[in-house]
């Protein structure tokens, strides 16, 4: 059964570039994501936000009287609130009072399947929870239920900040763990010169459905927020028969939590050791330019946003229009108009993908020793083999090579070609 939600959509000016409409339309897909159901809709001007309340006491009163008419089980509030102000207002309402972080963090907790995602979801409830605990110590005793009831501390009797704080250590040091094997199987990846490409984009883009269709992988797909949080790496062969690992990564989104970029560091480390980016957009949305900002916003958080980059423009089988796709090009930038879904354009995703990474490739004409068949066939794994001719002067080879690759056949016996 779903709870019934009173949503006091807070209007703040900081986030000029969404509209009432739009924060309530994101508001009411994350609760619900997280099984509730909106039954009122307050919108709240703090100008500026009380100390004690955030709220006004107009709008307070307003939905203390909604909260008394019953049938009510939780007020979520829009932005983020402090402790105590938090405290306050679940005094005032006699209900259940959660903020947008709390939401997102409930949602985090039932995708969260892998052992690292469970341990990076606990990680960011307890740093949200240590600076709030001052004033919940009946609050944080009793049993929970409900959307913000998942995780950690819920069913304890007694929390204090010596044993979160403790366990938030704990976890950071697993996760220290957790990121150095990733850092290992990276580091045989570099060695046998595997590239990789990370998919970013706006939580519900499609980048597991484009994941399973550059990959041929059947990795679970569902519509809805925050589907993958567990990050997942599949190999697939590009068309110069080049190997190259796709990873798909945690879904950005407008105003998304510091603490959980903190907390998801070592599945975001899959973004910052990419050799390419693959920005899927879903440009059948709306709202897509909002959405496509509110990812460099997170690129830039990470420091990436200067590494190379392709525009993948998803969902074009839903535009009523396909001319729609070429203003929107000449408004972000050159990018490829895909169906994931259906596979369209698929391979000429994986043409591009190929191009920019053969973009620090260089091109060699040798004639190797007749014996060198071990050079011959590294061509062929690293590279694109353009030539391969037998002679009684040795093997000659015309490759495009990585440049790193390139200078294993600068070797005394082999000669250029003429």
């Amino acid at each position: 059964m779903k709870e019934k939600i009173i949503l006091a959509l807070v209007i703040e000016h900081a986030h000029s570039s969404w509209s009432p409409d739009d924060e309530a339309a994101e508001m009411t897909q994350l609760i619900t994501s997280c099984g509730g159901e909106i039954v009122h809709t307050v919108f709240c001007r703090t100008m500026p936000p009380t100390a004690s309340h955030m709220l006004t006491k107009g709008k307070v009163d307003e939905i203390k009287a909604l909260c008394r008419a019953g049938g009510i089980d939780a007020v979520i509030v829009s932005c983020d609130l402090k402790g105590t102000q938090q405290r306050n207002l679940e005094a005032d309402f006699g209900v259940k009072t959660l903020d947008r972080t709390q939401v997102i963090l409930d949602i985090f907790a039932k995708r969260a399947t892998s052992q690292e995602g469970k341990m990076q979801v606990e990680l960011a409830q307890l740093q949200y929870r240590l600076p709030r605990l001052t004033g919940h110590g009946e609050e944080m005793s009793r049993l929970g239920g409900g959307i913000g009831s998942l995780g950690p501390g819920e069913t304890k009797l007694e929390i204090d900040r010596r044993r979160i704080a403790e366990k938030i250590d704990r976890l950071r040091r697993d996760l220290k763990g957790v990121t150095q094997n990733r850092q290992v199987k990276r580091k045989k990846r570099q060695d046998q010169k595997i590239p990789t490409a990370a998919l970013v984009g706006y939580t519900n883009a499609g980048k597991s459905t484009l994941l399973n269709a550059l990959t041929g992988s059947e990795t679970l797909v569902r519509d809805g927020l925050f589907t993958t949080l567990d990050p997942l790496a599949r190999q697939a062969i590009l068309p110069d028969r080049r190997k190259v690992v796709f990873s798909d990564t945690v879904g950005f989104m407008h105003a998304l939590p510091h603490g959980l970029i903190e907390a998801f560091k070592a599945t975001l480390e899959e973004v910052r050791e990419a050799d390419l980016l693959l920005h899927v957009l879903d440009v059948s949305h709306p709202d897509y330019h909002k959405f496509y900002d509110a990812v460099n916003e997170v690129l830039g958080q990470l420091k990436v946003l200067d590494k190379p980059t392709v525009l993948v423009f998803n969902k074009i089988d839903k535009l009523e229009d396909r001319k729609r796709l070429e203003q929107i090009k000449r408004g972000l930038g050159p990018g490829i108009g895909i169906c994931a879904l259906k596979g369209e354009n698929v391979q000429q995703l994986l043409l591009l993908v190929e191009d920019m990474l053969s973009a620090g490739h260089v091109d060699i004409d040798v004639v190797l020793p007749a014996g060198r068949m071990d050079l011959v066939n590294l061509a062929h794994v690293k590279g694109r083999v353009h030539e391969v001719k037998y002679s009684a002067k040795g093997i000659r080879l015309k490759a495009s090579l990585p440049a790193q690759t390139a200078g294993l056949f600068r070797l005394p016996q082999v000669d250029k070609a003429v």
